[in-house]
């Protein structure tokens, strides 16, 4: 397996452990990995008249950089970017929020999900 194809599955192992874990605090997932040209939202889902704007970055137990850390300025724009361009497709009355997901795995096993409720927000991004 390449490293990109190893990358990718390892992304997916992460989304799938956090759509899992959204599920079960009552969110509906809306969509995964929605992409338009210059960015790519992980997670779109919604609870509690909430729209959840969600990066999932998966790491291994014990890496250098948090998942959070890896969600710089520049990827916070590129997300609400993305984020309008889905809500101009999929006009919501809720109020949006982007949140910060990261995964910690072991072998091809997940160790914990550490959820970032308002990560970051959209004032001076734009």
């Amino acid at each position: 397996m390449s490293g990109r194809n190893n990358q990718r599955s390892i992304g997916n192992l992460g989304e799938e452990a956090v759509c899992c874990y959204l599920q079960k605090q009552g969110a509906q997932i809306l969509s995964r990995n929605f992409t338009v040209r210059g960015g790519e939202i992980d997670i779109i889902a919604c609870k509690d008249d909430v729209l959840l704007f969600v990066e999932v970055k998966t790491r291994r137990t014990g890496a250098l950089q948090s998942g959070a850390e890896a969600v710089t300025p520049r990827k916070q724009q590129l997300i609400v970017r993305t984020a309008m361009q889905y809500l101009l497709k999929h006009p919501y009355d809720y109020q949006p929020r982007f949140d910060v997901a990261e995964v910690e795995y072991s072998g091809s096993a997940v160790q914990n999900i550490t959820y970032l409720e308002n990560a970051f927000d959209a004032t001076g991004l734009l």
